[in-house]
């Protein structure tokens, strides 16, 4: 079965391992990046970390593009 690729908006870092670690892929923002950038050396193209102001209706659809053209489709969106 192909991974899950999950868009979340607000993602804690807890979150956003756990899911990672299921081998699923994940799309997440938040105000402060720095956390969610440190798996990226674990989980590498699987986890794409944006800055975004959940509150900023615009900066989240232009997320939710950026994540679908990086990972194809989102499975899961989670606002």
């Amino acid at each position: 079965m192909p991974p899950t690729v999950w868009f979340v908006n607000g993602a804690s870092k807890g979150f956003v391992e756990s899911t990672l670690r299921r081998g699923d892929k994940v799309a997440a923002t938040s105000l402060e990046t720095a956390p969610l950038s440190r798996l990226t050396a674990r989980y590498g193209d699987n986890l794409l970390p944006m800055r975004v102001d959940p509150d900023d209706r615009n900066a989240v659809q232009a997320a939710v593009a950026r994540a679908r053209e990086r990972f194809g489709h989102l499975d899961v969106v989670l606002p």
